[in-house]
């Protein structure tokens, strides 16, 4: 279950690697509202993905440059978009599985470290923020519903579709706290050294308009660190009695991880 957001407006280039900008930075730049540069974990497709989200400006250029001082993000607004200028961007980077890279080569790609994230406003002025890069990832949850656990393959195409039946008035997704770091990637490994911020539980279902043109409707909430029980609204069952979900632990630097499931509530005829 991909989560996808806008990426890069149109009239706007990101480019790898970029001229970088002038290296007389002004002593008084502009803190970004938001700087975040994280990694997601797909623990159940065994990938994982380097992600950032920037906010403030207006601005007309932003740049992210990595611990070694390399700049790997370099996005210049064009045109017409230069004049109005940006504000929001979040970008994800592809996500091979680990048999085409495994976990120890990503993060040998993106070093642990200070990030910074830099740019200019449409009046001229720098904004910069520098953010700690770890290679600490939460541990896994280990998400039920009602009491059931997830899933291992949701795919009714593939081998081993086990996808659980489960009918009942109420359905609550449930998990134990995620207490520790990722017992077997990044490191340090199966730590108490990690602080979770929140989780996020997200909710699909595939539906068809009266057209027969298919769309996804999604249900998503971020909950606090306290709490790791959620009831699927009514409206939302109402709509299908096949659904994925998806329960993410976010620690504080945004380092994520998340684990995706299925469930039916009736058995197809």
């Amino acid at each position: 279950m991909k989560m996808k957001y806008l990426c890069i407006g149109t009239g706007a280039a990101a480019l790898l690697i970029a001229p970088a900008f002038a290296d007389d930075h002004d002593d008084e730049e502009i803190p970004w509202d938001v700087a975040e540069v994280f990694f997601e974990l797909n623990n159940t497709d065994g990938d994982l993905g380097i992600h950032a989200l920037v906010d403030g400006g207006p601005w007309k250029r932003m740049q992210i440059e990595d611990a070694d001082g390399r700049t790997i993000l370099n996005v210049h607004a064009r045109g017409r978009l230069r004049r109005q200028g940006m504000t929001e961007i979040f970008f994800e980077s592809a996500e091979p599985t680990f048999d085409e890279l495994a976990p120890e080569q990503f993060f040998n790609r993106f070093p642990e470290g200070t990030y910074e994230v830099e740019g200019q406003t449409l009046d001229g002025e720098e904004l910069e923020n520098e953010t700690e890069i770890t290679h600490a990832m939460p541990a896994p949850p280990a998400p039920t519903v009602n009491g059931v656990a997830a899933a291992m393959q949701c795919d009714d195409e593939e081998p081993g579709y086990d996808a659980p039946v489960i009918e009942a008035d109420e359905y609550v997704i449930a998990w134990p706290e995620v207490a520790l770091t990722h017992p077997s990637l990044g490191y340090p490994q199966s730590s108490s050294d990690i602080t979770i911020v929140n989780y996020e539980v997200v909710v699909e279902v595939e539906l068809e308009t009266p057209d027969g043109e298919e769309f996804t409707t999604v249900f998503s909430v971020i909950l606090p660190p306290d709490v790791t029980a959620m009831t699927i609204p009514e409206e939302f069952l109402e709509q299908s009695d096949s659904f994925k979900y998806e329960v993410l632990a976010r620690e504080e630097s945004w380092n994520q991880t998340a684990i995706e499931s299925c469930f039916l509530t009736e058995v197809d005829d």
